[in-house]
């Protein structure tokens, strides 16, 4: 039975999602490719009419998934005044929501530290894919140099996906809390707060 181009990129299309939902769950190595088949409703055996190779099937499933969180962060920033923007994309990042959630989270924080042990092409498609996020970012710093919005932006970024990294670490109790409270604080610039100092008596 022959399937129409219509037909085979829908299907080709669904098992991109799902794959990006189980490989932030269980890692880019912690599913077979059987496994994501079945997710998607198809055989193993029909893997390779979509997909040349698993890493070509990791590498789309990433980038849907980073393209998904850059376009909610566009769509969420287009109704916000800018000087609110940067603080609204860290204070929906850094929650316990998300910390819970891996599967339809950041793919930075799911699986950051395996694709930087993958092969030259992978990592270059996460690095043009995590450039793009970052340019994302720094349009919402209004009133800087663009070089200078870039910079904020990939300290911001790299503050929530630290921070994000070591709340799920930490599990999900008051100390992955305050993990969460801690990041925001300082990927937004407020300033912690100082000891009191004592007064010295005669």
């Amino acid at each position: 039975m022959r399937y129409s181009r219509e037909h085979k990129l829908e299907t080709h299309d669904r098992i991109v999602k799902k794959a990006s939902v189980r490989i932030r769950e269980k890692g880019a190595h912690g599913i077979g490719v059987a496994d994501l088949m079945k997710d998607a409703g198809l055989t193993h055996g029909g893997f390779y009419a979509h997909f040349d190779s698993r890493e070509a099937l990791v590498i789309e499933a990433f980038a849907y998934a980073m393209d998904r969180s850059t376009e909610r962060w566009r769509k969420m920033t287009e109704t916000i005044p800018p000087e609110k923007r940067m603080a609204s994309i860290v204070e929906t990042y850094l929650t316990p929501l998300h910390r819970d959630d891996p599967g339809h989270g950041c793919a930075i924080t799911a699986l950051g530290a395996e694709i930087a042990r993958e092969s030259p092409k992978t990592r270059k498609a996460f690095a043009a894919k995590l450039e793009q996020m970052v340019d994302m970012i720094a349009d919402q710093v209004p009133d800087v140099p663009r070089k200078a919005a870039r910079k904020q932006a990939l300290a911001t970024l790299s503050t929530m996906v630290g921070t994000l990294v070591l709340s799920r670490i930490a599990g999900s109790g008051e100390f992955s809390d305050d993990i969460l409270g801690a990041g925001r604080d300082a990927a937004l610039g407020r300033a912690v707060a100082k000891p009191a100092r004592k007064s010295r008596t005669a």
